[in-house]
């Protein structure tokens, strides 16, 4: 399944699903710091988008409260994400890549599992 494209608030909201299971929107109203939640109607307007969307749907009702989960994993996010951020480069992971071991964000390690999954992908086209 294809993830849409979700805006910051959504992806802070599908935090709190990925984070906690299924969860009322009182829940994942109360799991943002209390100096930056947004009100209850900001979450659930939000909640009901991501519904829309069909990256999040009812499993149950505890009397007026809906219970949500996560209909898409985080890694199905986190690929959207990276590939909109490709696409601002015109599909080019190099200046990414670069800036990455400029600043030290990209480590050894990471390039070991890197190596370790790019090996992984091979065997398996082969």
């Amino acid at each position: 399944m294809k993830s849409p494209k979700l805006s910051k608030l959504e992806l802070k909201v599908m935090e709190a699903l990925w984070n906690n299971g299924a969860t009322s929107i009182r829940e994942i109203q109360e799991t943002f710091p209390e100096n930056e939640r947004p009100a209850y109607t900001t979450v659930q307007t939000t909640v009901y988008r991501l519904e829309n969307k069909k990256v999040v749907h009812r499993t149950k009702k505890i009397g007026n409260a809906h219970i949500f989960d996560a209909s898409i994993t985080r890694n199905t996010a986190n690929g959207k994400l990276i590939d909109n951020l490709l696409g601002l480069f015109g599909g080019s992971v190099q200046p990414v890549m670069s800036h990455l071991i400029e600043t030290g964000k990209l480590t050894m390690e990471d390039l070991e599992e890197a190596k370790k999954t790019l090996k992984k992908l091979s065997a398996k086209e082969n």
